[in-house]
């Protein structure tokens, strides 16, 4: 039996926003394997150079809290196409840098772009689609977020192989463009939604809460770990700052810059816990699996890129299975399976040395990959469940933010215990001990899975919208 048609303007405005948001989910990865080349080509040390990746990591916590508050005056349409025009600027700027300070500007200018692009993504097309619809349009949306992350890192290798470091940032050009005539031609015009007052007092506390969060965690690989003063002082003063937004928060309803009432709905917030444990999973494991390939078995950047591409193989064939079990089953079945299988399928690596044969390696990460793409489809799609369409961005910034900061706790704790376990241990066994850690976030999120609900309920019609001009 054929899936039911999906809504004409909720598909087209799925497919404008995802042909300008590739380029944004893959630039978080893509340049991370530039790092030498931008240091050798720029004169500057590997710890300077670093801060390309950081400052557009940065910018993307100093921005996300702000969108609800910017769709409310500006707009859905009008906010994307803004922050795209300022992501295209920011690409431009960063392929013609000269030196390493003039590239970290750039990336900032990036990161504010892409910062606001993240969690609109999810909300306009949540917003624009009813029913089944959100399912079968939020598998769309997950494959890009499953694989970006996999795929970034060998696309940036292939283009460093054939040309410049500038072309990693001059690749997203032709996207960007094409992202923005398609928003113009295909995202129904739209009224701001209920205007409200900037709350400072609560971007006072967040912003500079997730700022000082990320750049305490991105500092832990360094000598030291957790015990270094600058991610100590950090993470702390960062803790603090969100104990107190979110005591904030609570009081201000929905006049807070994120409203957390959402959080009361238990889909909600056990989708926003799973989105931060798939974040740890997937960046912490994106950390390992290339070192394991260069450090333990001494092969280059780009065949460890070339290696993990059956897990993205694996992500994009996942969709239409996720969606038909999605609709048969519940969302709760295809997130236990999900991450049943990412845990299984990591358990090879923690057992694998120097000398394991590839190819079975190869098939648990195409098993790997399913599990992934799977697991993002119930929990972008549960996340909005029963929520009104003014709720809508509130949860997008919340799963936004859990998944982010997942990522970039999951990389910080892996780094940490893999260089904790190779100073008593050998390498192989050190790779084990940070891959056990792995299957250990899966399984929690195994386990959290069964909170979520079994079947989707309906959800509610958007706001009629003004076709687009």
């Amino acid at each position: 039996m054929s899936s039911p048609r999906i809504d004409p303007t909720a598909l087209r405005t799925a497919i404008a926003v995802l042909t300008g948001g590739v380029a944004v989910i893959l630039d978080s990865t893509i340049v991370s394997v530039a790092l030498h080349e931008l240091a050798a080509d720029l004169g500057a040390d590997v710890s300077t150079i670093q801060w390309v990746s950081t400052a557009y990591l940065l910018a993307l916590g100093v921005v996300i809290p702000v969108v609800g508050w910017l769709q409310s005056h500006l707009g859905a349409k009008r906010l994307w196409m803004a922050a795209l025009t300022v992501f295209l600027i920011g690409s431009v700027l960063c392929a013609f840098a000269w030196d390493a300070s003039s590239l970290i500007a750039f990336r900032v200018v990036q990161g504010v772009g892409g910062g606001a692009m993240m969690p609109l993504m999810m909300t306009m097309i949540m917003q624009a689609a009813t029913g089944g619809d959100r399912t079968r349009l939020m598998s769309t949306v997950a494959l890009p977020a499953a694989v970006g992350p996999i795929l970034g890192p060998v696309i940036g290798g292939l283009i460093l192989g054939a040309g410049d470091w500038r072309w990693l940032f001059l690749v997203n050009v032709p996207l960007c463009l094409a992202g923005l005539y398609l928003a113009w031609r295909m995202i129904p015009a739209d009224e701001p939604g209920r205007r409200v007052r900037l709350d400072v007092v609560g971007l006072i506390l967040l912003s500079p809460s997730l700022v000082a969060l990320l750049w305490g965690l991105s500092n832990v690989s360094g000598p030291g770990g957790f015990t270094r003063a600058d991610v100590l002082v950090p993470l702390i003063a960062g803790a603090l700052l969100l104990a107190a937004f979110v005591l904030w928060a609570l009081r201000r309803r929905g006049d807070a810059l994120v409203d957390l009432e959402i959080l009361r709905s238990r889909p909600t917030w056990a989708a926003t816990a799973l989105m931060f444990l798939s974040g740890a999973s997937l960046y912490g494991a994106m950390l390992l699996l290339p070192l394991y390939f260069q450090e333990l078995r001494g092969m280059s950047a780009l065949d460890a890129g070339l290696l993990l591409l059956p897990q993205g193989v694996g992500s994009l064939l996942s969709r239409t299975v996720a969606v038909r079990l999605q609709e048969r089953l519940g969302a709760r079945v295809v997130a236990v399976l999900g991450f049943a299988l990412v845990g299984v399928a990591t358990v090879p690596f923690a057992f694998a040395g120097g000398g394991t044969t590839l190819w079975p390696l190869m098939a648990t990460l195409f098993v790997r990959g399913l599990g992934m793409g799977m697991v993002m489809i119930p929990l972008m799609t549960v996340a909005f469940l029963g929520l009104e369409r003014d709720q809508v961005p509130h949860a997008s910034i919340v799963t936004r933010i859990a998944q982010q900061v997942g990522g970039s706790v999951g990389v910080a704790l892996l780094a940490v215990i893999l260089a904790t376990a190779a100073t008593s241990n050998s390498l192989a066994t050190a790779f084990g001990i940070a891959f056990w850690w792995t299957v250990g976030f899966t399984g929690v999120a195994v386990l959290l899975s069964f909170v979520l609900p079994e079947k989707m309920a309906p959800a509610p019609a958007p706001a009629a919208v003004k076709a687009s001009a």
